[in-house]
């Protein structure tokens, strides 16, 4: 019961003394395994869970500081794009959910970041998604983004690699939305002609027209563990063909194992994996000339 003790005189000890404040943010749980982890080990675990494996969703500035040589690396000013275009709401403004994702990102963001920089000495662009970012839909900025990053990688000789993480479609911008399809995959195209590598690196989740555009178009693709790629959801998917659909059909080492990617690697050596491949595509291979026998 309240008395002036504690109403009182233990508020008193407390300024006098100072209360030491516990972050909450000390603890992740494994959404796989539910292990409670050590926020501080999974960061230096590059977010991978150590028990089972789990690969957490990261962000493109984590991206850039793991992929490139040295953390070195310069991010680009993006194309600004129609904010709402289609004045839309449903249960919240369109404007208003943009302000919620930039505030979580920063200013002026938006579901895609690029920048440039060497792996394993190379040159590469990367253009890598913001999942935080309204599950990093993609619209008329996200479209833009691509392009530029394309464009960029032709100016600079460089490898262009695109990360996806997507929800799909950017159901606020309707058809506009929906048009960034075949314009991704022009800047693709771009980068292709060029005689550049286009690489993609498929994440959790990587679906709708992300999975249906730019990211099935990769000369090589590469997914992360346990990433689920495809079109449409497993239950929409059964309902359609109303077939009892095998078990993990949409996660990466399936679609491994039946040729729709090239490889699925760990996020601790996708590095070293992506700097091999540059060398092999972009380094001259010198083939030592063939003595002729005599006659």
């Amino acid at each position: 019961m309240p008395n002036w003790l504690t109403n009182f005189v233990l508020p008193k000890i407390r300024t006098f003394v100072g209360r030491k404040e516990v972050p909450d943010n000390l603890w992740k749980q494994c959404p796989s395994c539910e292990q409670t982890l050590f926020l501080k080990d999974l960061v230096a675990d590059l977010m991978v869970c150590r028990h089972c494996g789990h690969h957490f969703r990261i962000g493109s500035g984590e991206r850039f500081k793991m992929l490139f040589d040295d953390a070195v690396f310069e991010t680009i000013e993006l194309p600004k794009a129609t904010v709402d275009p289609l004045k839309f709401r449903d249960r919240k403004r369109y404007t208003e959910r943009l302000r919620e994702g930039q505030a979580a990102l920063g200013a002026g963001s938006d579901a895609i970041a690029v920048a440039h920089g060497r792996i394993g000495g190379i040159g590469a662009v990367i253009a890598a998604f913001d999942f935080a970012f309204m599950g990093g839909s993609m619209g008329v900025a996200v479209g833009e983004a691509l392009v530029a990053a394309g464009r960029l990688a032709v100016e600079r000789q460089a490898a262009l690699i695109a990360i996806p993480s997507s929800g799909g479609a950017r159901m606020q911008e309707g058809i506009l939305s929906l048009m960034q399809m075949p314009r991704t995959i022009l800047a693709a195209d771009m980068v292709k002609e060029a005689g550049l590598p286009y690489i993609v690196i498929l994440t959790d989740p990587t679906t709708g027209g992300v999975a249906a555009s730019f990211a099935a178009i990769g000369d090589i693709a590469i997914a992360e563990p346990g990433a689920v790629v495809g079109f449409a959801g497993a239950r929409v998917i059964e309902a359609t063909v109303r077939e009892k659909l095998p078990e993990g059909f949409q996660r990466a080492e399936y679609l491994l194992e039946h040729g729709m990617v090239d490889m699925v690697v760990k996020r601790g050596d996708l590095t070293a994996t992506l700097a091999r491949i540059l060398t092999l595509l972009r380094e001259p291979v010198v083939v030592p000339a063939v003595a002729a026998r005599p006659a």
